[in-house]
């Protein structure tokens, strides 16, 4: 089959896309985009969280077909910079394998809520497995990405 699908704000094309493969597979494998890591196949680390129009989704249980004629925005795309940026200064990325995902849902978080309290911050990453960080220094990148946005907001 040929799944036709807005990756980045670019129109992509996969052809001979089996009915069973992932999203996640079309996007690193076909379309080239190896960003979205592939660790546990069953939405249980978060490490290939993508937005698909969006919404922040596990791209390893989404069946490509479901993407066809949608858009799907992943760690390559425009405007996670910032919090890209504030888990570099911070020393959230150790391993890196599952900064995409955590980068992807810390944004998310950000754009539903500006400026989250701990425990908000704690639950909308809680779907994101990291083996390496112990997670105080992701803590850390999410609150200066949120004091960044904030010290915006106050200057707009």
């Amino acid at each position: 089959m040929r799944v036709r699908v807005e990756v980045n704000g670019e129109q992509r094309v996969a052809d001979d896309v089996w009915e069973g493969e992932s999203l996640l597979y079309v996007l690193r494998e076909r379309l080239g985009l190896p960003g979205s890591k592939n660790a546990c196949e069953q939405g249980e680390c978060g490490s290939c969280t993508v937005y698909l129009d969006d919404v922040a989704v596990c791209a390893c249980l989404v069946a490509a077909g479901q993407a066809e004629g949608r858009r799907v925005r992943t760690i390559e795309g425009d405007g996670l910079e910032e919090v890209q940026q504030a888990f570099l200064e911070t020393g959230a990325v150790q391993c890196g394998f599952c900064t995409p995902g955590l980068i992807v849902a810390a944004h998310d978080l950000l754009r539903r809520d500006p400026a989250p309290a701990d425990p908000d911050i704690r639950e909308a990453l809680a779907g994101n497995l990291c083996r390496c960080t112990g997670y105080e220094k992701i803590m850390d990148a999410v609150r200066l990405a949120a004091s960044r946005a904030k010290g915006r907001a106050a200057c707009d």
